[in-house]
């Protein structure tokens, strides 16, 4: 298996990479696992002490829980059970105190670790009118997006390594030029097989006439697209998912040779 990056984005939030030799059922669980089984820090408890805004409590606990907070996975560890309530390599606390009028931003919340803090600073939460305050406590652990999708550490996709053959000579291009997109061709009107992948317009030309453009894919070199939310870098979120997917088969491997 080789793995090649092809495109990192200059804020590490996204990234496309080529894994060769693999199988769909491979690429297809390390999928889930990045979306589903990374660790990320969210708020599930909160606390009011005053809120006399708009919104009930439930709406303003439930906007707290979609804030993406940056998460430090060397210093926390996901709890086991009520025995590890309180305990602060599980917890990140926050603060809240705001009065009217103004909106109240994401910034608004105060914790005393420096490393977990909002992704987004200027994420509104509510909009607070003359008179008006809002004051709580904020409790944040460590979950996986498969118990709740505030947990997700981002969106993930992948496709199969796609082979065009171009046959710029065909006697149909003009009669079906109009149906391709327009910026698969250069300036003098061929089409431009580079063009076509850097814009990622192959299922945009895949299946409008084979004679011109002729599209097939290699199941075996997958490409996988990763859209980090900023909880954690995409990089940070492909690496964890291999650590817990090597994990989850060596437990399977242990659980195979006691059965022998």
């Amino acid at each position: 298996m080789e793995i090649r990056i092809l495109e990192k984005a200059k804020d590490k939030l996204s990234m496309s990479f080529m894994v060769r030799g693999t199988t769909p059922a491979y690429a297809n669980t390390l999928r889930r696992f990045m979306m589903q089984e990374v660790p990320t820090m969210a708020i599930e408890d909160v606390e009011f002490t005053k809120n006399s805004s708009a919104m009930y409590d439930e709406t303003v606990a439930h906007r707290l829980g979609l804030i993406p907070l940056t998460t430090d996975l060397k210093s926390y560890r996901v709890k086991k059970g009520p025995e590890d309530d309180g305990a602060a390599a599980c917890e990140a606390i926050f603060t809240l105190k705001a009065k009217g009028p103004c909106t109240v931003y994401a910034s608004a919340l105060k914790g005393k670790d420096s490393k977990i803090v909002p992704v987004y600073p200027e994420m509104p939460i509510c909009i607070l009118l003359k008179g008006q305050e809002l004051e709580l406590s904020a409790t944040a652990i460590l979950g996986k997006g498969k118990e709740h999708t505030k947990w997700s550490a981002g969106h993930v996709w992948y496709s199969y390594e796609p082979t065009l053959t171009i046959n710029p000579k065909s006697d149909q291009l003009e009669s079906v030029k109009h149906l391709y997109p327009a910026q698969i061709f250069d300036k003098s009107g061929k089409i431009d097989k580079a063009a076509i992948l850097d814009n990622n317009l192959v299922d945009a030309v895949d299946g409008v006439n084979d004679e011109v453009i002729k599209v097939e894919y290699n199941d075996k070199n997958i490409i996988f697209h990763v859209e980090a939310w900023g909880q954690l870098d995409a990089k940070a979120m492909v690496q964890k998912a291999i650590e817990l997917f090597d994990e989850e088969l060596d437990a399977l491997e242990g659980a195979v040779k006691e059965l022998q």
